[in-house]
């Protein structure tokens, strides 16, 4: 089975880069290695400008094309236990555990989803997408045909999460509107609205929010996607007063992830996150097999470090019957 090639990582350089030098770009977007160690890079022919040798004092213009062969990227560490929950010749059903990336980015190549898969498989293609984070059900095709068919009939549906919130969440909420900006000095960071203000740009959005048990300090809360948004549950969830425990950027302090690529965390800090990861999981979804046809529905049970959570500080409390 051949195995993926060596990690090339491009980079389009747009308004806010072009004007600075290169090796100036480079030690301010990786900051792993200093101003001295990308020049030793730039020289040993590591980085490449628009297909060719670079030097460390270029001047960037928009749409240079820098290229990175990397040789050595240290790989901060992840956790590759995942579970195969079904397998033919055309999709995977993966469980994936928190703290895995399902794609290489950043300095997770090797610690990613895609690459340990790619070891045992030809082709991996996924069809829904998971943050790092957060752990359980995931579908991938094992061939772009069956990719294409999955994504042009919605064939992955019914997707179901559990989470664990901050407060007392005792009544269903259908939350529908729109996901904007959260004017956040995190860029990516986005907010629910139940309505667009005028000239406002947001992408609209359908989740479907029900207890499952609950106390007044935490909840274990069921979410159906009715729409498929980057951030959907998190920032649904702080928008709706309800922020993630274990959440650094949808959380109850935002500034938390700020810090979470040294988690060099003070133990106040560490008290409020609650969890090491936020506590989002894929628990169920419904897959209509693109070859047969067949409906197949899969389920995954919360995690340990989830369901022992839910055991400890919310199981005492009240459950919801609908």
């Amino acid at each position: 089975m051949a195995a993926p090639g060596k990690r090339i990582i491009r980079t389009a350089v747009d308004w806010s880069s072009a004007g600075v030098t290169l090796l100036a770009f480079l030690a301010g977007r990786f900051t792993y290695r200093s101003e001295a160690e990308w020049s030793e890079r730039i020289s040993s022919g590591e980085i490449t400008l628009n297909g060719k040798a670079a030097v460390p004092g270029y001047i960037l213009q928009m749409h240079d094309m820098i290229e990175y062969h990397p040789q050595d990227i240290p790989e901060p560490p992840a956790r590759l236990d995942y579970r195969i929950v079904f397998e033919d010749e055309t999709v995977l059903v993966v469980s994936k555990p928190g703290n895995l990336c399902v794609h290489p980015s950043g300095p997770f190549y090797q610690h990613t989803l895609w690459y340990q898969l790619r070891q045992k498989y030809a082709d991996i293609h996924f069809i829904n997408r998971l943050d790092r984070e957060t752990s359980g059900l995931l579908v991938a095709a094992k061939t772009p045909a069956a990719a294409a068919k999955i994504a042009e009939t919605d064939a992955v549906f019914d997707k179901t999460y559990q989470v664990i919130v901050h407060g007392k969440f005792s009544h269903p909420a259908d939350a529908t509107g729109f996901l904007v900006s959260a004017e956040s000095v995190i860029r990516k960071k986005r907010r629910f609205v139940t309505e667009l203000r005028p000239g406002q740009e947001g992408e609209s959005s359908i989740t479907k929010l029900t207890p499952l048990q609950y106390n007044d300090r935490f909840s274990l809360v069921q979410a159906v996607l009715g729409t498929g948004r980057t951030h959907q549950i998190r920032a649904t969830l702080c928008s709706l007063g309800f922020p993630i425990a274990g959440d650094k950027l949808y959380g109850v302090d935002e500034l938390l992830f700020l810090k979470q690529k040294t988690e060099d965390f003070t133990p106040a800090e560490l008290e409020k996150l609650l969890l090491k990861r936020q506590a989002l999981h894929s628990t169920a979804l419904t897959l209509r097999h693109p070859a047969s046809g067949e409906v197949l529905n899969f389920n995954d049970p919360l995690p340990p470090e989830l369901a022992d959570f839910v055991e400890h500080h919310i199981s005492q409390g009240e459950t919801y019957h609908g």
